[in-house]
């Protein structure tokens, strides 16, 4: 059961990565560029998990599973927040940062020991039975403070934007509050434990979490405002002189 929900959720965040990257090949937003490479490591954190679940665990596929499952796709999803909510400035700032951590991470996993026999066919294996301080103090700052930045940005844009009138912001409001969620999802499996077992549960609670999330990602960047603006002035339609032919501004949402 775990290697068909391991394999079911790898499809689907590897479809949710596609389309996410689609969407910001055609409009070059940066918060979809985050969100489309988050997507993509959790599919490759899903495909760890079913290749140690379905041919056995060894310390390559957990070294895998741990780096972009426990430690970088929660920072990466954040950053698309970032982007959406603070702007490019401040994400490019953040980005930066993130882009140091991220080598940090890949080197650690790349060096760390592997302490204590790994069961081919045991459990999903965890990282405090098998990584040094420094392995699992990143995978810690990295969800830790990735969910605090999701979880405050969801309550950010509900609290600013649910109630506004402003095309666009109500969407952005669900749509922070749907990842929000989703990343719930993903850090509540151990609520089926009883119901289904520990692996589980943790691999429905990583389908139904990705799931999520992606509904989120697709509501706010349907109509997601600029931070700091209600609306942009549209250009008008001109001749080729660059007279206004409908003498006439229309005002658009982002």
């Amino acid at each position: 059961m775990v290697t068909g929900l391991a394999f079911f959720a790898t499809a689907i965040a590897t479809v949710f990565a596609q389309a996410t990257a689609v969407r910001w090949s055609r409009t070059r937003a940066p918060h979809q560029g985050a969100w489309a490479f988050a997507l993509a490591l959790f599919a490759l954190a899903s495909a760890a998990l079913a290749t140690g679940s379905g041919t056995g665990w060894d310390g390559g596929v957990f070294r895998v599973f741990y780096l972009f499952g426990a430690i970088l796709n929660v920072p990466w999803l954040a950053l698309g927040t970032i982007y959406l909510l603070g702007g490019r400035r401040l994400g490019a700032r953040v980005k930066a940062g993130l882009l140091v951590f991220t080598g940090l991470a890949i080197g650690t996993m790349l060096s760390t020991p592997i302490h204590g026999v790994i069961e081919p066919n045991g459990p999903i294996p965890v990282g405090k039975d098998h990584f040094d301080a420094l392995a699992r103090i990143l995978a810690a700052v990295g969800s830790g403070v990735g969910a605090l930045v999701v979880f405050g940005g969801a309550a950010w844009s509900a609290v600013r934007f649910a109630r506004s009138r402003t095309p666009g912001h109500g969407a952005l409001a669900a749509g922070n509050a749907l990842i929000a969620t989703g990343t719930l999802i993903l850090s509540s499996g151990g609520l089926l434990q009883g119901a289904v077992g520990h692996d589980e549960s943790f691999t429905i609670s990583l389908a139904l979490g990705i799931t999520v999330i992606y509904a989120g990602f697709v509501v706010a960047s349907g109509r997601a405002p600029a931070p700091g603006s209600a609306a942009r002035t549209t250009l008008p339609p001109t001749d080729v002189r660059g007279n206004d032919v409908t003498n006439s501004t229309r005002v658009g949402s982002l």
